[in-house]
């Protein structure tokens, strides 16, 4: 147990005696970043407010610091311990400087009066979410996105060595979004202040996360790393998604292919619902050039065949989610009579041949014959 900073032991969690998740059981490290993902409901708040003593804990313990949390004071975990929850402060007369100012009770008097140091540490807490040119303004007067910059601040301004915060991105724009998660990250891996959150936007929990915490039924549906946790079908049964894809790839969600609203997986069909339009478009590209033209002819709703890729270029990292048959080629190979048969097929049956932009060399070559026989029957289209 004292490998880990911070320690769920076969935890149980609920509301008024009622379990809700059980057994949960997980080690963070000081200066990790730990996310909780999941379904709307799934206990993912229950958990982060069993953790700050917000609620009893129906089984099990919370180790922190080598250390059960409940034997710590109310006062010893304020100044060890930050928590930025969903639940809206509603503070009467206070502006934002002083509600980022709340944090630095903990090390004042029983007056509560600020010194120096500390009035310099709010205005540093200020500057590093962005939120100084806010700090006269009335707190119940400025927007969502700001005030969760402002109870970012209050927590930063706690000096914690443990920071929790609950969807921390709600209400937050793009750019106050990766500001966010940016200062979080250099808290975690320049100060080693522990990160335990949850967040909606799992590509940004891909790419920010050390660890992953998938909540989901009763028990804790997986826990590792994101390279882990960020596959296919891990993400669509995690969130029952039948109607559209994860691409681990490029960390997105996708809509459904083109013309139909059938479940597919990267293998193929899960299970018509509709049988999809013949396609009327083929697609030639290479190295990404693809891509866009994929994503048109997706908003469009328009079905297309796309080839001849190679199963490590990454048009096809898309196609194979998007297209309604992708004709492919293996890496580094020259291109097949059967794949160019298919292709060739696909130019004489489908009405227009869009070339987005196809890199030839020896392996592809043939692919100049494939752009002939389209330019010859009318059909192409360059982007």
């Amino acid at each position: 147990m004292s490998q880990y900073y911070f320690h769920m032991d076969q935890l149980t969690v609920g509301y008024n005696g009622q379990p809700l998740i059980r057994d949960i059981e997980i080690g963070i490290r000081q200066g990790e970043i730990v996310t909780l993902i999941g379904p709307n409901g799934a206990g993912k708040s229950t958990i982060l407010k069993s953790i700050t003593r917000q609620l009893s804990l129906i089984g099990g313990k919370v180790q922190f610091a080598e250390k059960e949390l409940r034997s710590y004071s109310y006062k010893e975990l304020s100044s060890r311990m930050a928590v930025v929850l969903t639940e809206r402060m509603r503070p009467e007369l206070m502006t934002c400087h002083d509600v980022v100012a709340t944090g630095r009770y903990p090390y004042t008097g029983r007056l509560g009066i600020l010194s120096e140091e500390d009035e310099r540490i709010v205005d540093e807490s200020m500057r590093a979410v962005h939120a100084e040119d806010i700090g006269t303004r009335d707190f119940n007067a400025i927007s969502d996105g700001q005030r969760q910059r402002v109870l970012l601040a209050r927590a930063i301004c706690q000096e914690p060595e443990i920071i929790i915060l609950d969807e921390p991105t709600s209400f937050l724009d793009v750019r106050h979004k990766l500001e966010l998660l940016a200062i979080l990250r250099n808290m975690a891996k320049q100060k080693g202040i522990t990160v335990i959150m949850s967040l909606h936007e799992i590509d940004l929990a891909m790419k920010i996360s050390d660890k992953i915490v998938c909540v989901k039924g009763d028990h804790i549906f997986r826990y590792g790393e994101p390279e882990e946790i960020f596959e296919e079908s891990m993400i669509r049964n995690l969130y029952d998604i039948d109607n559209g894809f994860f691409d681990p790839l490029f960390g997105s969600i996708e809509l459904p292919a083109p013309g139909t609203n059938v479940r597919r997986n990267a293998g193929g069909m899960d299970g018509a619902e509709g049988k999809s339009p013949s396609p009327h478009t083929l697609v030639l590209s290479s190295c990404g050039t693809g891509i866009p033209v994929f994503r048109r002819l997706q908003r469009q709703n328009e079905p297309f065949i796309s080839g001849i890729l190679y199963t490590n270029d990454v048009d096809y990292q898309l196609a194979r989610l998007l297209a309604a048959e992708v004709i492919t080629e293996k890496p580094f190979c020259q291109i097949s009579d059967a794949a160019f048969a298919r292709a060739m097929e696909a130019v004489e049956k489908c009405e227009r041949v869009i070339d987005a932009g196809v890199e030839i060399g020896e392996s592809n070559a043939r692919m100049e014959d494939i752009l002939a026989a389209a330019e010859k029957a009318g059909k192409m289209e360059r982007i």
